[in-house]
């Protein structure tokens, strides 16, 4: 397999009982940085990240794409850029030592984005809660229908060429982050795969599914995504 210089983002709020635990099980010899984006947290949660050797950029407005922005801007100004993004949930729900299944179809078959798919992978029992399935595949119809482009998840695992994710010029600053992603580089006609990735039950609450308001508010935004870019396309 071909060598590339790799950072990992991880999105994280008040995940200090899981955040230790992925980035431990990041192979740390094939990424250069593990940047976690803390997003306000109130617990150790920057503490433990930088214990196992994270780097922590601290972005105190609420939101899982303001997060993401905050660590891509870190990275951003490094005087040498990655060539692979890699991103991943901090509750422990990825498997980060399946990393090397994400970037590996970017380095030999130089595919742009792969997306880790949970619908394809073997999936723990309440690991995703009905509305977050019925959700994903809502949106992934929606987008088949939109652009042409099928996907069977929005799952948080993720890999993009570092070049490729510039182009697409994220601007969603919560919930809307992963479809954005996918709908942009659907409308660039990026050449994207899906590889099975597994999913366990996240540990502690998800601030999204796990409450009623969260479930609505992020069902609403993703739609709502989907649709401004079909209109503005």
């Amino acid at each position: 397999m071909l060598k590339a210089t790799i950072d990992v983002v991880i999105p994280a709020y008040n995940e200090e009982k899981s955040v230790g635990r992925v980035i431990a099980d990041i192979p740390k010899d094939l990424v250069r940085h593990i940047v976690v984006g803390n997003n306000g947290s109130t617990d150790n949660t920057a503490y433990v990240a930088k214990a196992e050797g994270a780097i922590v950029v601290n972005e105190d407005m609420k939101g899982y794409g303001n997060a993401c922005l905050a660590a891509l801007s870190w990275i951003a100004d490094r005087e040498t850029h990655p060539d692979i993004i890699v991103f991943m949930d901090g509750d422990y729900s990825d498997h980060p030592e399946q990393l090397i299944l994400l970037v590996r179809p970017i380095l030999e078959d130089n595919y742009q984005m792969v997306i880790g798919s949970r619908a394809l992978g073997k999936r723990d029992k309440k690991s995703m809660t009905v509305p977050q399935i019925f959700g994903n595949w809502l949106a992934t119809n929606l987008i088949r229908l939109f652009y042409g482009v099928s996907y069977t998840d929005l799952g948080p695992f993720r890999a993009i060429k570092y070049e490729d994710l510039v182009k697409l010029n994220m601007k969603d600053r919560d919930f809307g982050w992963t479809v954005e992603m996918q709908v942009k580089a659907a409308r660039l006609k990026y050449r994207c795969a899906e590889i099975p990735v597994d999913y366990r039950a996240r540990i502690g609450i998800s601030k999204v599914s796990g409450t009623v308001k969260g479930t609505i508010m992020a069902g609403y935004k993703i739609l709502w995504t989907i649709f401004k870019l079909a209109i503005t396309k």
